[in-house]
């Protein structure tokens, strides 16, 4: 059957991803080596940039057809910052974000070398300043934690009966946790705070 061998050539060797992404994004979190331990390190975004500018954030973007997040994230820091992808090596892959915009954010988390440092050279079209901020600072800093909910709006053309549901049927409803650090004048927040976080409490 056609369909059957259709089915078998999608899926054979198919990487399962989250169901209904419109676009795939990966980030470096780049550690780096101090005399007093490590810090992490992030970028300001230029504000000519279209989207978030002056926001802080990891150097990254979107993933392009046919490349890992490994690739991704090596690749945008090398185009943010000039800092050659031999200059980092890649320490593993964190938990992910699904975005209720509908993608997936992808940490890629990764020590720069000395040299690497040396060369660093923030892109000016993209990249407004860059800032390091020491790991024990976030591990001895709450952040302050903002929520908003998530809510359902259902048309009210909603066809319940024909579903089987009743009209009050109860339908999920979500939270998003916004946490923010302040640093030296930056703010730390949104999905690159929850990010940050994840690392934090995978250390204590």
């Amino acid at each position: 059957m056609r369909e059957l061998d259709r089915l078998r050539r999608q899926y054979g060797g198919h990487t399962p991803g989250l169901l209904g992404a419109r676009h795939s994004y990966a980030v470096l979190c780049p550690l780096v080596e101090r005399p007093e331990g490590l810090h992490l390190l992030y970028e300001v975004r230029s504000a000519a940039l279209h989207r978030q500018p002056g926001e802080v954030c990891f150097p990254g973007g979107r993933v392009e057809a046919g490349e890992t997040p490994e690739q991704c994230a090596l690749r945008e820091t090398e185009e943010e910052l000039s800092i050659p992808r031999r200059e980092i090596e890649v320490l593993g892959r964190p938990d992910f974000i699904c975005n209720q915009a509908g993608f997936l954010m992808q940490p890629v988390l990764g020590l720069v070398s000395a040299g690497g440092l040396a060369v660093l050279s923030p892109s000016p079209a993209e990249v407004a300043e860059v800032f390091t901020v020491p790991l024990s600072f976030f591990r001895e800093t709450r952040p302050e934690v903002y929520t908003y909910p998530l809510l359902p709006e259902i048309p009210k053309d909603f066809p319940y009966g024909a579903v089987g549901i009743p009209a009050d049927y109860r339908w999920a409803q979500g939270r998003v946790e916004v946490p923010i650090w302040y640093w030296q004048g930056h703010a730390i927040w949104g999905m690159t705070a929850r990010l940050t976080q994840d690392l934090i409490r995978h250390l204590d």
